[in-house]
Order: C-alpha cells, then sequence, then structure tokens
C-alpha cells in the first residue's frame, strides 16, 4: 500500500471498510470521470478523473482484509491512490488514524464514504468542511440510511432499530449528530447518494446517481455459466437476526430442491456455521477473495443463483445484465426471526425482496 504522504490534501478523500464499499468508490470515480472537471454535463460531482485517494480504514477480520487487498490492488491499477491504514490495530490506533488523516480530511474538496452508520466515519466526518459530500452503497443499508436522512431521524442501523440506545450510543450522540449535519444537504454542501439500491425517499436536495456497475462489466467477463445453481450466503444469523438451525434447514432445502453445488459465504459467515452447512448439505463452501458482483462477473457462475434478503438481489442483475443467469430469492420466514430481532426486520427484509421483484422481475423461490 502507498505510505503516508503529506499534508497536501488530494482533491477528493475515500474511506471505506469493506471490499463492497471500495467496489463502489470504483464504479462512481467510473461514472464521474466521463467528462472533464470543467465540463457541466459530468454533473456536480464529477470527479475529473483524478485527485481521488482511497483510506482503507482497516477491520480485525482476515477474510475482510484480504478481500480489501485485493480489491486495493485495483484501485490502484486503476490510476487511484490507495492509502492502508491499521485504523483498529490497539487502543491507540483509531487516535493515530485520526490524527494522521486530520490534514488532508480539511484540505480535501469532496468526502466519499460508504457507511454513514460507522462511528470512525462519524468521527471524521466532524473534522472536514468539505463542500461536496458522497454515500456510496455499504448494501442495503443505504435504503435506511436515506429514509432516516428524509425523516429527519438519528442515524441507526436497521437490524438494532427498536431497540433502546446503550451507554456508548448516548456517550458517541453529539458525533453522531454532528455528523447527521455534514450529511445533509445545506448552503454550501452539496450531498450525492451514488448506489444501486431503489430509493423511495429522497431528501430534499440529495442527488442520486444510478449505479449500473458499468465498471465492472466492461473490465469483467462475460462469464462462463455452468448448467447448476449456487447459493449465496448471508449474515443474518451472525447479526441476531435468523435462528441457526432454521437458516440451515432452510440451506438445505434450497440446495436439495434446485441442484445448488456451491454455497458462496457471507464474508462475516463464521468458520463453525460454514463447516456444519458443508457436512449437513454436501455444498462445496466457497470464500470469495472479491466481492460477489466480481466473482460471478469473472466466472464460472451457476445458471441459477439463489439468495436471501441481500445486497446482491439487487446488485448481481446489475453486473450480469446480458447474460443468461438467473437470479431467485427466497423470502426469510417470520418463524426464523430470533426472539432478540428487531421489530423492523421482517418489514426491511420484506422490503428488499420485494423492491428486487419489481425493479429487476426476479423469481421467487420457496424453502420446504
Amino acid at each position: 500500500m502507498s505510505p503516508r504522504t503529506g499534508t497536501a490534501g488530494p482533491r477528493t478523500l475515500a474511506f471505506v471498510e469493506s471490499p463492497v464499499q471500495l467496489l463502489n468508490v470504483l464504479e462512481w470515480a467510473h461514472t464521474h470521470a466521463l467528462g472533464t472537471p470543467e465540463d457541466p454535463a459530468a454533473g456536480p460531482f464529477r470527479s475529473g478523473g483524478a485527485g481521488l485517494t482511497l483510506v482503507v480504514l482497516s477491520p480485525n477480520d482476515p477474510m475482510t482484509r484480504g478481500q480489501l487487498r485485493r480489491m486495493a490492488e485495483l484501485a490502484r491499477d486503476e490510476g487511484h491512490e490507495v492509502r492502508w491504514e491499521e485504523a483498529r490495530g490497539g487502543t491507540a490506533a483509531p487516535f493515530r488514524t485520526v490524527g494522521g488523516l486530520a490534514p488532508l480530511l480539511r484540505a480535501a474538496r469532496r468526502i466519499v464514504l460508504g457507511d454513514p452508520f460507522s462511528r470512525y466515519v462519524q468521527l471524521l466526518l466532524t473534522i472536514t468542511r468539505a463542500p461536496d459530500v458522497v454515500v456510496v452503497d455499504d448494501g442495503t443499508a443505504t435504503m435506511e440510511f436515506v429514509s432516516q436522512l428524509a425523516r429527519g431521524e438519528r442515524l441507526v442501523r436497521w437490524h438494532r432499530k427498536g431497540g433502546r440506545p446503550g451507554p456508548r450510543d448516548l456517550i458517541f450522540a453529539p458525533v453522531s449528530a454532528k455528523a447527521r449535519k455534514r450529511l445533509t444537504p445545506a448552503d454550501g454542501r452539496r450531498v450525492e447518494v451514488f448506489s444501486s439500491m431503489p430509493i423511495d425517499e429522497t431528501p430534499e436536495g440529495v442527488f442520486v446517481t444510478a449505479n449500473d456497475f458499468a465498471w465492472t462489466r466492461s473490465r469483467f467477463g462475460p462469464p462462463r455459466i455452468t448448467k447448476g445453481a449456487d447459493l449465496v450466503g448471508t449474515s443474518l444469523v451472525e447479526t441476531g437476526v435468523v435462528d441457526g438451525d432454521r437458516y440451515r434447514e432452510a440451506v438445505r432445502s434450497l440446495a436439495k430442491a434446485h441442484g445448488a453445488t456451491r454455497y458462496f459465504a457471507h464474508r462475516r459467515e463464521s468458520a463453525e456455521k460454514l463447516h456444519t452447512l458443508g457436512a449437513e448439505t454436501g455444498l462445496e463452501i466457497v470464500r470469495p477473495d472479491l466481492p460477489l458482483e466480481l466473482i460471478a462477473r469473472r466466472g464460472p457462475i451457476g445458471r441459477t443463483i439463489l439468495s436471501f434478503p441481500s445486497t446482491v438481489v439487487h446488485t448481481l442483475p446489475l453486473a450480469l445484465a446480458g447474460t443468461d443467469v438467473r437470479v431467485a430469492v427466497c423470502d426469510i420466514d417470520p418463524a426464523w426471526l430470533t426472539e432478540n430481532a428487531s421489530p423492523r426486520a421482517q418489514g426491511f427484509l420484506s422490503g428488499v425482496t420485494g423492491t428486487a421483484r419489481d425493479v429487476h422481475r426476479l423469481s421467487s423461490v420457496a424453502s420446504a
């Protein structure tokens, strides 16, 4: 990764904490580099193809780190500067990271971020005075962020909504409120949302730009398509939304009914859960080294991709446009939810699949 540089700030500073966020920053840069900085046709958030520095706020999870390193290589191949920060490497790491980034934050004219719910990102937002702010997709959470911003609500992840704020939430509340203000359009501050998700409630003054995965389709594929089916995993068990036993039974039923042979694991799925799934279902467990959109586009990929409610039911149809791959979605039965699941969970998950069916004409499948 590129070493720490001086204090001369880039025009555009992007913060990512996941491989999908980094992929969507590359998609955003590809879209807005179509014009020059002086070309009005490029829109108010044009990048001109220069001056983008990607800051990776590295997590501790080994699989996520591995995918981020691969994505960082692709970003450098596109001509972008990459700055790798061990942002969680011990108690002092956040202080070192924030202190080292402060000069760049103050100098940047545009901030691009992938997770407005991240406390780390919210803290960084309180330092910058950049007049342009861009939010790229961090999966389905983008839909919830835009809705909360439109309704003037505090920023809370959908699977935690409905619960009481904890002590840490209360301590961090002033920072979160200030960050939310930075994410709200105002005189001298423009906000763009770059998304492949369907957005119903658009806050006044927010520009929404569609992400159609043009960069992914131009760089990879078309894929070789196999006759079988592939199944996409989800981390809903790990986040406490879905019961583990119910989930394993649903996977076993879907694999048997549709002849699935591979299971593409979500990067947050536990090793123990994946081992059990492989043993009980006979599925080949695949831990991708890149976001699934790139894996699918490179191929080989099954003619049918089965997924539970997740980001990929919106993104894979776009990344695989022009191929014969069919994406099908399996709803989450309310009986699968844990007793600790947010009251908002079922409605949110149903909305994810419902909108995907409407927009992409996806077919539905059911577990036994």
